[in-house]
């Protein structure tokens, strides 16, 4: 696993091994898909991270119903020939946008590892003994899990986003955020907030 160093946005690539288990016939081409998936139920979580995880699954006393897997991202990748065995790297794109629910888990885990699990379909190209063309498709139940340390995401959001996190407003909102910003005669956006959250936590002490 490692980032890819020339994305224009986050990429992690997987490295995955496949191992042809009939090497007299050789695999002339494969086209596979594959669904990464997050199974946050398969580890504990410090009372830091269940903090900041309320937002994706609510208070923790509920988590025993709410902790599902859910969808990080689907990958596809077109395979050459081989015979035995070939190594590919299947790409995996990450984001910041907080909107997003893997955005939101990832973020929230300060340690450990992030449970992944890839499911894979697709089709396998092959010649078969009379050197006829030959297609067997993969099945949903192939599956591999897979523990990703969850410094690898931290590490990859400061490479793409060194200075910062970023903020998706509707125009709306943003509007009357940047007239408070003009009236109020503040330089940057960073100082609007934390204008807004002054402001907040007085009234709250009031």
């Amino acid at each position: 696993m490692e980032a890819e160093s020339f994305s224009a946005s986050p990429l992690l690539l997987f490295s995955l091994r496949i191992v042809n288990v009939v090497p007299r016939l050789r695999v002339q081409n494969i086209l596979l898909t594959c669904q990464i998936r997050i199974e946050p139920a398969c580890r504990s979580y410090s009372d830091d991270e269940k903090e900041r995880l309320v937002e994706l699954f609510g208070e923790p006393d509920r988590w025993g119903q709410t902790l599902h897997s859910f969808l990080w991202a689907n990958s596809s990748v077109s395979i050459p020939g081989f015979e035995r065995e070939t190594r590919i790297r299947l790409p995996a794109p990450c984001t910041r946008d907080f909107s997003i629910a893997s955005a939101k888990y990832f973020y929230g885990l300060r340690d450990g590892t992030a449970p992944l699990n890839f499911l894979f379909s697709g089709a396998v190209f092959y010649r078969d003994d009379s050197g006829a063309l030959q297609i067997a498709q993969i099945p949903w139940s192939q599956e591999a899990p897979f523990r990703m340390p969850a410094t690898v995401w931290q590490e990859l959001m400061k490479i793409h986003y060194p200075d910062g996190d970023w903020i998706r407003l509707g125009h709306e909102t943003f509007e009357r955020l940047y007239r408070y910003k003009r009236r109020k005669a503040l330089l940057t956006w960073e100082d609007v907030l934390e204008d807004l959250l002054e402001t907040t936590t007085k009234d709250r002490a009031q």
